[in-house]
């Protein structure tokens, strides 16, 4: 067995896995950056080392930085956990190389295979697994796509070659949207996976999103371990995720598991993964693999019975899993509910990072919290906005869903908007409840026009004000007669105006303007502000244009989510106040309109 794992990652997905090493008695290894100096994977790891920066970029998928991390601690194991490098066949491959830490995940070249979206279409199909009717071709001409819709109709999804979870992609509707639909695909699709590479498949009308959990070893043994519904969803991200699918039947459950096995055999697949498909009217489509955990994996435990990231663990170490397919015996209904710092008001559903000031997590049988924070922590602009995930387990799936209700009514967050309130208006449907919604269903039926934000009016700490920003003070110290040179983050208060060198005073806290306007714009319609913190990642309009009310100005990126800011007014522009690259606060002026 490992003895020592690092965790290359950051937020919930880690403090789950130092949990399950702690269950098995192996050290574990946290990292950081510069904005997680006090996260709460940090606080519960037995070690931590500094990546430094602050993106995800200079952090997180800093190589080097992670790499110097694992010489440096001396773990046998890397945990990728989701997102970041756990879809990186170059760094599944350092490590691997390195001949003395295990990967714990697939083989670099399953990675290659299925994290190229148009290669592992080919590989499903290549074992008779067939996808949603698409285009194996990289788009690199709009003409493409016009070509392609005037052949399949409207209306596409042009999606990332290399990621997954909905991130890079964008619903095209007809021809006059494929331009801007690229752009932005293309955007996203660097932003969060480092490549920017697109293609085209069939958008159908009404599908369910149906995946199966699969997990193989190094002995030949590979298992389907039952199937998840994941078709509450809004922008393509999953809301609510459940086990197993309902109204769903069983032949096609063991013929859509039976196809899951035959394409991670098919690429020589060890390891914990995801094969997904989409569902429509009695057929099942391929649409891809996740080679990695899944976010929504509680649910399949909580209804098998298996530590998922126990049997990863296990795996990496060399031993056979623990459970053949014969063995596997499912009880019961799980749910989980993605607790996303978003504001879900009127459906909008706009990022909300800012500092947690109070969270209260629900308690009883059947009900479990995996949190990346707790009252105090920030939740930061520049990584994935997820708080946590509420996941319960019922005998059948109404008793699941009536314990979530009770669970969300219990929980209660502050100091950042929530998308609990939607979470509430989409278990307490009809048509959920029946067990008859869709992927589209969250956008094109549900009606959030009353919905709310909860807790984002909170104060931002107990006090009532901000909490206080640190400073960095380079000091030596003697240890044992030995000297050394550290690092020590005091409160700004405690050292005046001293601050790290180069540094401006405040650098790093969102500006705020004078205007006051809120998440729903200004007081004065001529002046076009964001409702959150973010980066400008296109300006669409310029000096002296006339525009219409409505109309795009700018598109702010938070929280890797794209939002495209509307002016209020018609009217002829008269000042743009941002460029591409610069940071933004709420309420911050962008453009000006007469």
């Amino acid at each position: 067995m490992l003895t020592k794992v690092l965790i290359a990652n950051r937020g919930e997905i880690a403090v789950r896995v130092i949990r399950a090493c702690r269950d098995l008695g192996i050290a574990s290894v946290a990292v950081y950056s510069e904005l997680d100096r006090d996260a709460l994977h940090v606080r519960l790891a037995d070690e931590a080392y500094a990546l430094g920066g602050q993106t995800a970029a200079e952090s997180y998928l800093n190589t080097e930085a992670i790499l110097d991390a694992i010489e440096r601690s001396g773990a046998d194991g890397v945990h990728p956990g989701y997102g970041f490098f756990s879809e990186n066949a170059d760094f599944a491959r350092s490590i691997i190389e390195s001949g003395t830490v295990k990967w714990i995940g697939p083989p670099p070249e399953a990675i290659e295979v299925m994290g190229d979206k148009i290669s592992a279409r080919l590989a499903a199909e290549k074992v008779g697994v067939a996808g949603v009717p698409g285009n194996n071709d990289l788009i690199t001409d709009p003409q493409q796509v016009l070509a392609f819709g005037g052949e399949h109709g409207w209306p596409i999804a042009i999606k990332a070659a290399y990621g997954g979870g909905g991130r890079g992609m964008k619903v095209v509707r007809g021809p006059d949207e494929v331009g801007s639909a690229i752009e932005s695909a293309q955007r996203e699709a660097l932003a969060y996976f480092g490549r920017d590479e697109i293609y085209m498949e069939r958008y159908l009308t009404w599908p369910r999103h149906i995946e199966m959990q699969i997990i193989a070893d190094t002995h030949g043994n590979c298992v389907w371990i039952g199937e998840r519904d994941c078709s509450a969803q809004r922008r393509h991200q999953k809301l609510i995720e459940e086990a197993p699918a309902p109204n769903f039947p069983d032949e096609v459950r063991q013929a859509m598991g039976e196809a899951a096995v035959k394409v991670a055999k098919g690429c020589d697949y060890v390891n914990a993964g995801t094969v997904e498909f989409l569902y429509q009217d009695g057929e099942f489509f391929y649409l891809e693999m996740n080679t990695r955990l899944q976010v929504e994996h509680p649910v399949t435990e909580l209804v098998s019975g298996i530590d998922l990231v126990r049997e990863q663990l296990r795996v990496a170490a060399g031993e056979p899993l623990s459970f053949t397919q014969d063995d596997l015996r499912l009880s019961g209904h799980a749910i989980e509910c993605r607790i996303n710092a978003e504001d879900p008001a009127g459906g909008k559903f706009l990022p909300s990072p800012g500092r947690i000031s109070t969270l209260t997590v629900p308690q009883g049988y059947g009900v479990r919290w995996d949190g990346g924070y707790e009252a105090g922590d920030e939740i930061s602009q520049y990584y994935d906005n997820l708080v946590g995930k509420l996941v319960v387990w019922g005998s059948d799936r109404e008793t699941a869903r009536l314990r979530m209700l009770r669970a969300l009514s219990e929980l209660k967050v502050e100091g950042v908007a929530t998308t609990a309130p939607a979470d509430v208006a989409i278990l307490s449907h009809p048509d959920f409840a029946a067990g008859e919604h869709s992927t589209k269903w969250v956008e094109e039926t549900l009606d959030l026009s009353g919905v709310s934000a909860s807790g984002a009016a909170a104060p931002a700490a107990a006090d009532g004000g901000e909490a206080e920003p640190k400073v960095r003070r380079d000091v030596d110290v003697e240890v044992n007669g030995r000297k050394f040179s550290v690092s020590v983050f005091v409160p700004e208060s405690q050292v005046g105006a001293v601050v790290p060198a180069g540094a401006k005073a405040g650098a790093g806290r969102p500006r705020r303007s004078s205007s006051s306007g809120g998440a729903g714009g200004t007081a004065d319609a001529g002046k076009v502000t964001v409702p959150m913190q973010g980066t400008i990642v296109k300006v669409v309009v310029e000096e002296g244009q006339e525009i219409e009310a409505g109309a795009t100005v700018v598109v702010l990126e938070a929280m890797k989510m794209e939002n495209n800011i509307n002016a209020e007014k018609a009217g002829k522009v008269t000042a743009v106040k941002v460029a591409v690259g610069d940071s933004v606060g709420a309420g911050d002026i962008v453009v000006e309109i007469e």
